[in-house]
């Protein structure tokens, strides 16, 4: 960071606390301070209190950045844009004035899902999200996002742009590394403990991008046609599942169109679906720049205007005040936006806990333990990355079977592992690792400071190691022969605004891989990808580590899997195809501009595994799959139902001579009557971690949902009576003990499993 970045920074951050802290009055005369009452009723006393002026401020928001100095203030009542920029924090995400007179304070908004993102702050990333949902464990998403809130806290900031649960939909969507998987209820739990995590911090987290943002060509342009019973059934139940599993305070809606409509004008989806079938009590933010109209927004279900003058129209500043003036917007609208903002700032604790504890910037960044925060990362790599391939026991790389001389080749190995682009990547400690990499500007590649080569040094220091670039076939063929094992770093980098090109390596990987296990019987492949890719050559290497983008100690996790320090105990949370063939659409349709255009989800609800079920297909790596140093026995397998709700208890023993843990997946398939999208779908999963001889069990409760399809005539969820059978695995292809269950036939709605 340069000195007038720095000197910005602080006086920036000192002034956004300074506004922050409210000005508090005697409780008599502030009525809503008083921590007593509930979030709701102190939401209806200071709603009470606030003049139309001071209602309009709160449901319009700035981003931060040059383009401010460009805004007409008179578009927007009450506000001076020119004294905003003094204090919007650089590089943030944006902001939304306080109102001292009410002790209200200002909203400090960051992005984003594995960090605070800002190209001036130095802060700790996690592994994507993708590779946190490898875990399977929503004790580690909650964890890291206990993390990245606190260091959002004490970066200035009170609300965070986390939580991604869009289903992998397009094996190429640029952006399925900051999503947690293909499957509706994993999905969920996963997104769900990094909200409950991030909001621990008392600060508010959104859960975005709502509905079916399912990939980045043309996202402004795109239409995405699906049925509601498809929708409710698959990408609407992993954010339905999410919000009632940790209460967001805000869902981010999406910039693509729902079936003609835009997503943040969409009152099906936003107003009968989101807040009157859900329940949902927070507001509803728009995306950066997905704002079309004051009237039809407002009235469809937004409630606050993000990020402006990404929208080149203030639509909720002075027009939304002349709509609401001539009544093509109710007041009553309006009442129920701000009221939604004012119950997510109480609930989650952002007027109580004001940031204001911290006087200056540097105070600041001197709070954050950044070598802590760095193993809570590094330990959610270890339970995350997923060991797909270990023929002939080539891995672990142990001090025991130590070998002599390992080439490392590829992927800036000897330096550093890479992280997604766009609004989530986080700026390393350190800085990066790999400058000049990418498209430029916002989409730079960053590669995070945390070296798999000298890692793996630490850990074997006997060990002779040698690095090639990977850059050359020969050289790294050359380099390979000369060694015991050959370990070959490979990547894809994705980002935002930007789908992959292919499911194919960039470059000359592939072959660079082919060459190595031609020269090497132990050749070992590390794969750091922002999700599934294919692999030509996976039937010719010994061992394959899919590492996702492991984060800002991604080295030392992969080292540590690599020599069994750490057991791997990650799972695929999406499909590996054998070729992209097996996929819906093998490739992305669409522009990225042009006119408006459609895609047609025939899927329905059959995304991923489901789909690959439905026709037979034989995927290269299914959804589930885990390989482990030791290995499991699972069974005692037994379904019951009481009252409704039905429970699945089963055991899982360590069989094997090392400490490590298992996924047990619990699926059911439904008789043909049920008429459900795929064979079988995921209803619960539990991780235990055992110790060699040990045996634990588990009990999974089954949401109803999950049993039912979705009938749109009466907007009730429907479980078919009949024999249904409930699977054990250990992956989705890998199942282990069945028992069957009988279902009387029942209706109910979403509202009724709430009471």
């Amino acid at each position: 960071m340069t000195s007038m970045h720095a000197s910005l920074l602080a006086t920036a951050v000192a002034l956004a606390l300074s506004a922050a802290a409210p000005t508090l009055l005697a409780a008599d005369a502030q009525p809503w301070m008083n921590k007593a009452r509930t979030s709701t009723q102190r939401t209806e006393l200071l709603l009470q209190a606030m003049t139309q002026e001071e209602k309009l401020l709160l449901v319009f928001g700035y981003a931060s950045g040059d383009q401010l100095a460009q805004v007409d203030a008179s578009v927007i009542p009450g506000v001076n844009a020119k004294e905003v920029i003094t204090k919007v924090i650089p590089g943030s995400a944006g902001y939304i004035p306080g109102i001292p007179r009410l002790g209200l304070p200002a909203q400090f908004q960051a992005d984003a899902s594995i960090g605070v993102r800002n190209p001036y702050l130095e802060r700790t990333s996690l592994p994507s999200s993708l590779a946190t949902a490898a875990s399977w464990d929503s004790r580690v998403t909650e964890a890291g996002g206990r993390m990245i809130g606190l260091e959002a806290r004490l970066s200035g900031f009170n609300i965070m742009l986390a939580g991604g649960v869009n289903l992998a939909r397009e094996a190429q969507n640029g952006r399925n590394f900051e999503y947690t998987g293909e499957d509706p209820l994993l999905a969920a739990e996963m997104g769900a403990g990094l909200i409950r995590g991030v909001q621990a911090n008392h600060i508010i987290s959104t859960v975005k991008h709502y509905l079916i943002n399912a990939q980045e060509t043309g996202r402004n342009i795109v239409s995405a046609q699906i049925s509601e019973p498809a929708l409710r059934m698959s990408d609407a139940l992993a954010f339905e599942l999410a919000i009632e599993k940790s209460s967001p305070g805000s869902v981010m809606c999406s910039y693509n169109r729902i079936n003609d409509v835009y997503a943040c004008q969409n009152d099906k989806w936003q107003n009968q679906v989101l807040k009157r079938d859900w329940g949902y009590k927070g507001y509803v933010m728009s995306d950066w720049g997905a704002v079309h109209s004051t009237v039809q927004d407002a009235n469809g279900g937004l409630d606050q205007q993000s990020g402006f003058p990404f929208d080149k129209v203030a639509h909720f500043g002075k027009p939304l005040k002349e709509a609401i003036d001539d009544g093509s917007v109710p007041q009553a609208r309006l009442d129920d936006m701000v009221r939604r903002i004012l119950w997510a700032m109480f609930d989650k604790g952002v007027v109580d806990h004001p940031l204001g504890d911290a006087k200056t910037a540097g105070a600041i960044a001197n709070a954050i333990d950044y070598a802590a925060h760095a193993k809570i990362s590094q330990q959610a790599a270890e339970q995350s990355l997923v060991l797909l391939k270990n023929e002939a026991g080539v891995l672990p790389l142990s001090p025991d079977a130590m070998p002599k001389r390992v080439a490392i080749i590829g992927s800036y190995a000897d330096k550093a592992v890479l992280a997604g682009g766009g609004s989530a990547v986080v700026t390393p400690i350190g800085g990066n690792a790999v400058p000049g990499l990418g498209p430029g500007g916002w989409l730079t590649q960053v590669w995070q400071p945390s070296s798999p080569m000298k890692a793996l040094q630490k850990l074997l220091p006997a060990t002779q190691f040698a690095f090639d670039a990977g850059t050359d076939v020969a050289a790294a063929s050359k380099a390979a022969a000369a060694a015991d094992v050959a370990i070959v770093f490979v990547h894809q980098w994705t980002a935002e605004s930007l789908d992959a090109p292919s499911l194919s390596l960039d470059g000359n990987q592939d072959a660079v891989v082919s060459a190595v296990a031609k020269a090497n019987p132990n050749a070992v492949v590390v794969v750091e990808s922002g999700g599934a890719i294919l692999m030509p050559w996976a039937k010719d290497v010994k061992a394959i580590l899919a590492a996702f983008y492991p984060g800002a100690n991604g080295g030392e996790a992969i080292a540590r899997l690599l020599t069994g320090a750490v057991n791997p105990s990650g799972r695929l949370p999406l499909t590996f195809p054998a070729s992209t063939d097996q996929l819906v659409r093998p490739q992305i349709g669409g522009k990225s501009e042009g006119p408006l255009f459609t895609v047609r989800y025939t899927e329905g609800a059959a995304v991923g595994y489901k789909w690959f079920d439905l026709h037979g297909h034989k995927p290269l790596y299914a959804f589930g799959h885990g390989l482990s140093y030791t290995s499991f026995e699972l069974g005692g397998l037994a379904a019951s139902q009481a009252k409704g709700q039905v429970t699945v208890k089963f055991s899982v023993k360590n069989s094997g001579n090392r400490e490590g843990a298992s996924v047990g997946q619990v699926y059911v398939s439904a008789p043909q009557s049920a008429k459900w999208e795929a064979p079988r779908r995921l209803v619960g999963f539990d991780k235990l971690a055992l110790k060699p001889g040990q045996t634990g069990t588990s009990a999974v409760t089954i949401d109803p949902r999950l049993l039912a399809t979705f009938d749109e005539a009466t907007g009730e969820w429907v479980i078919a009576p009949g024999s249904y059978e409930v699977q054990l695995g250990a992956g989705s292809d890998d199942i282990r003990a069945t028992a069957k269950l009988s279902l009387t036939g029942r209706r109910f709605t979403s509202a009724q499993l709430r009471r």
